[in-house]
């Protein structure tokens, strides 16, 4: 059964040994992070779903990564400190796959260091979910309403397990939120931010009108949590949730949305 779901930033300058003194610019999201942290340790989950735009995925299928053990590691950023360990939800990967692959383009991969979009929100969390196992999911080069479908069909999966699953979507909104942003100011950053966020907390509607969204918007705002949160949405959909906004950042000049989607009642009686 689905118990929790959450939107999720992944800026490496949350990792204390990474961002050292711009760590305390984040200080609003790590907060959230930590009221993540404790709603998850009072409802224990056994498996954690979580989806990445940066998880090394296939241009024509979605992918699953089916590691039996997972590495978090940043020695990419330069910190070779940090680290931990997870073990990897390898059966249920398999059943996903099987289950699926007559329904949508899907394939199995098996990464044991994962990609920092699934990493940080892990690590971040990682007091409330060691005992968990895990699954993440790579987007595919598909367009934004087959990751809703492709949600839908894991939602049809995930609520009939006899166990506690969190989902978590990985991603950052626009990256030209100021001049100093990695992709340089655009107006537009903000104006898709906001609108997002406007969105989201229409849930019954919220999938359809991101569908609708201005094309050129999305474009220009260079976000990388888009793909992430229609799949969220495609899980969640006719389930009964109240989306809240926990923290929304954009100190470095990207978009730092976290969202609790607070599943209410019972999350898997469809409306």
């Amino acid at each position: 059964m689905i118990n929790s779901a959450f939107i999720t930033p992944h800026s490496p300058i949350l990792i204390p040994a990474i961002g050292r003194a711009n760590t305390g610019l984040l200080e609003k999201t790590a907060a959230a992070y930590k009221k993540i942290e404790a709603k998850l340790t009072a409802e224990p989950v056994e498996t954690v779903v979580v989806i990445s735009p940066h998880n090394p995925g296939l241009a024509d299928s979605f992918a699953i990564n089916s590691s039996p053990k997972f590495i978090l590691n940043f020695e990419s950023f330069g910190d070779f400190a940090t680290k931990a360990k997870l073990d990897g939800d390898i059966a249920l990967a398999h059943e996903l796959r099987e289950n699926l692959k007559n329904s949508a383009p899907i394939q199995l991969t098996s990464h044991k260091v994962l990609d920092y979009g699934s990493a940080i929100p892990l690590y971040l969390l990682y007091p409330a979910i060691k005992d968990a196992k895990v699954i993440s999911i790579a987007h595919s080069g598909a367009d934004l309403k087959s990751h809703f479908e492709f949600g839908k069909l894991l939602q049809n999966e995930l609520i009939s397990k006899n166990k506690k699953i969190a989902i978590l979507a990985s991603g950052d909104l626009s990256h030209r939120l100021k001049r100093n942003s990695p992709g340089g100011y655009s107006p537009k950053g903000a104006k898709f931010d906001n609108k997002l966020i406007e969105i989201l907390h229409d849930a019954p509607a919220a999938a359809d009108a991101i569908l609708q969204m201005d094309k050129k918007l999305i474009e220009d705002a260079m976000e990388c949590g888009l793909k992430p949160i229609m799949m969220l949405l495609g899980i969640l959909d006719k389930l009964p949730f109240a989306p809240q906004v926990l923290a929304y950042q954009t100190d470095l000049g990207i978009g730092y949305l976290t969202m609790d989607m607070n599943l209410t009642n019972n999350p898997n009686i469809r409306d």
